[in-house]
């Protein structure tokens, strides 16, 4: 069993300011850390206080003690089900622990935690306010049931990813695009000519225009 370890987690604001705000989960993808997307969140809409979640599995391939996975890599775009799973289940228990300090709970993933993202929406139906998803992709082998309590669900994603991108295949993309045309239909789905594996400013302001509708200032 696979847990987040709330003393790894960085936040935006400090204790005293969070509590009341909407909150932001930010999932990074593989063989990174924490630290990593928090760097957005001065980029980001200030209405929000943000959480960067470690992710529980080291990460082999990567320095020693830096790096991290949520899940194990399987076939590329298509791993295993099972163990996203338990990483959405770990995620949905930090959360549960949080209580009711946050009116509303939104995610932000890159890659791996994009994936884990829509897993998550899948995980708890109409739970989340929103997810954000870049450069990721949605899981393959979820029951039809399931898929059909996120459609029942108000819940908003933007999918942003560029057209250059090497690392996800274009099967893991179609799938998710397919996906969120029967299960989100009214998603925001953005494309970024030459943009390869990363986040460019340009979806960062489209980022933000999306946080913007979701939650009005």
């Amino acid at each position: 069993m696979v847990s987040i370890d709330p003393s790894a987690v960085q936040w935006s604001l400090p204790e005293e300011e969070r509590r009341g705000k909407p909150l932001v989960l930010l999932l990074h993808g593989v063989g990174s850390h924490e630290g990593d997307l928090i760097g957005l969140a001065p980029h980001l809409s200030p209405e929000f206080v943000y959480a960067s979640l470690r992710a529980p599995l080291p990460w082999p391939q990567g320095p020693a003690g830096g790096a991290w996975s949520w899940y194990p890599l399987s076939l590329p775009g298509a791993p295993d089900p099972a163990p996203v799973d338990a990483a959405a289940d770990a995620v949905l228990a930090y959360v549960d622990s949080l209580g009711d300090a946050h009116p509303t709970v939104g995610l932000l993933g890159f890659s791996q935690g994009g994936s884990l993202s829509l897993q998550l929406l899948r995980r708890r139906p109409g739970f989340f306010d929103f997810a954000v998803v870049l450069a990721g992709f949605v899981v393959p082998g979820a029951d039809t049931a399931v898929d059909a309590a996120v459609a029942a669900s108000d819940t908003r994603v933007f999918y942003g990813r560029g057209d250059a991108d090497p690392i996800i295949p274009a099967d893991a993309v179609e799938r998710t695009e397919q996906w969120l045309q029967t299960n989100v239909p009214d998603a925001t789905l953005s494309v970024y000519p030459g943009l390869t594996h990363g986040i460019s400013q340009e979806e960062l302001g489209d980022v933000n225009a999306f946080l913007a509708e979701v939650h009005p200032a």
